[in-house]
Parts: C-alpha cells; structure tokens; sequence
C-alpha cells in the first residue's frame, strides 16, 4: 500500500496541484478530465493526479468562489472558469512562488548533483553531474541579469543549442532502452 501511494503522490509537493489547477484555469476554462491530461502529458506520465484529488480541489474552488461552472455544453463535460477572485488568487500565488523560486534557486545547481541513483550508476553517471549543474547555473545567471535584455537571436541560439543537447540525450536513452531490453524491442518491431 506504501508503495502505491508513493508511486502515486512521491515527491509531488503539497499545494502543488492546486497551484498548476489555477493556473491553468488563468488560461481558459478546463474539465477535471482535461486537467488530468494535460499534467500527465506535461510530466510524460510521471505524475497522473487521481480523481480523487482533481475533483474535491475543483469543487473546493468552486465553494470558495474562486471558479465558475461553464454551462456543460453537448458533451455534458463541466468546466471550470476562474472568477475575479480566482484571478487575484493566481496573482498572489505566483507572486509568492517567484519569490520563493528566487530565494531557493541557488540551490539548483547543487539539487541537480544529488540526484539518487542506483550506487552502480553513480559511479558511472558521477561526471555528469558537474555539466548539468554548469548547464543550470548558466540559465540562473543569465535569467538574473535583470538590465540584460534577451534579443530573439539570443534567445534562438539557447533554443538551438538545448535542443541539440535534449536529442542527443534522447538517443543515448533510447539506445540504452534498446540494449536493456531487446526482446521488446525485437516484439514491438513485429507488431
């Protein structure tokens, strides 16, 4: 049972989920079903939040007045809107959260080298440590130089260049994937 919930709910920090709620409400009116969705997708099925956690939280806002219920259209699916109130909420949890992230961020790059992995593989992963932590220390000192302004060629050539490293990333995952389990690979291959 343990290790169920902790499959489910590891590592997700509390008030968490109300927070991505809102703010995904900030940005049009969504469905408990469609909030599910869209954290999955956005955490690649890492965090599927329960029904039972989506639903009570809607319904919890509603009370508080901190959403509307949109007219169920043909589907019958309820949607949910935030009011004024709503909006004001979302303000001053994304205040807060910035100053947060702002008073913390130095821990980033440190938070990135202590990663846990199996003891085999952090013998073997131990010098990729020093490149991410350079990699995320970079973006937090060009993010805080606040009379620096990003031109769009800047702002191309990081795109460019974390890209290049996710794809070559992505390979080297996939290629392991594929060494690690070749019979479902040589099966997924008939299908």
């Amino acid at each position: 049972m343990v290790e169920r919930w902790a499959k489910r709910a590891g590592g997700v920090p509390r008030g968490l989920l109300r927070f991505l709620v809102l703010n995904m409400l900030s940005k049009k009116p969504m469905s408990g079903v469609e909030i599910v969705e869209v954290i999955e997708k956005e955490t690649g099925g890492r965090w599927i939040p329960s029904s039972g956690s989506v639903y009570p939280l809607l319904a919890w806002l509603h009370d508080k007045g901190f959403t509307n219920e949109m007219p169920s259209e043909e589907t019958g699916i309820k949607r949910y809107a935030l009011t004024a109130k709503g909006k004001a909420l979302v303000e001053k949890q994304i205040t807060f959260g910035q100053k947060m992230l702002n008073k913390l961020e130095f821990l980033v790059p440190l938070l990135i080298g202590k990663f846990q992995f199996d003891p085999n593989d952090e013998k073997i992963l131990s010098r990729t440590k020093e490149p991410a932590q350079r990699v995320v220390k970079t973006l937090l000192d060009l993010r805080a130089e606040k009379d620096y302004q990003i031109t769009e060629q800047v702002s191309k050539e990081i795109e460019t260049i974390l890209n290049k490293c996710a794809d070559e990333l992505e390979v080297i995952v996939q290629r392991v994937r594929e060494k690690n389990s070749p019979q479902l690979v040589s099966a997924g291959n008939k299908l």
